[in-house]
């Protein structure tokens, strides 16, 4: 879970913790670090089957060519890149939606480590509902702006492979 992910960092970079000297708890680099290790198996996973599915596709094309292993990878990197960017995009997803992991290592402080997600949240707990839902509703926009400009660079891709 998510805010296992936070504690796990918090206890880290805490002053008590392994990673405590460098100071960097409630810091944009510990959301840095949180956010990263959320995302990582996400899109670690959905990059692996991809590649997968394509060198199962393309193995035995590749192997009677002869083609080494630097240019296969590239190869599978290449045909799998619109795949690729949409993995990027389900990790960009998870990570804008993650409120407690980030709240946890950042702390939400005002004008330094406070999201909007974490803005949302606490604008709700507050009873500003108004600007929760205006922040709502400006988060929304983004992600959609995101995934309209995927779905265009995909489309693009598409069209140009034929």
């Amino acid at each position: 879970p998510p805010v296992v992910v936070g504690l796990a960092v918090y206890l880290l970079l805490s002053r008590s913790g392994p990673l405590g000297a460098l100071g960097l708890l409630f810091t944009p680099r510990a959301m840095i670090i949180a956010q990263a290790l959320l995302v990582l198996p996400i899109i670690a996973a959905l990059t692996r089957q991809t590649i997968e599915d394509l060198w199962l596709e393309y193995r035995d094309e590749l192997t009677a060519m002869r083609i080494g292993p630097a240019r296969r990878v590239t190869t599978l990197l290449w045909d799998a890149r619109f795949s690729l960017v949409t993995t990027l995009l389900a990790g960009f997803g998870r990570a804008a939606a993650e409120v407690g992991t980030v709240m946890i290592v950042g702390g939400n402080i005002e004008g330094f480590t406070r999201t909007m997600t974490t803005a949302i949240a606490l604008e709700t707990s507050k009873g500003d509902l108004p600007l929760a839902m205006g922040l709502g509703m400006v988060l929304i926009a983004i992600i959609l702006a995101v995934n309209a400009a995927a779905w265009g660079v995909r489309r693009v891709g598409e069209l140009r492979a034929g």
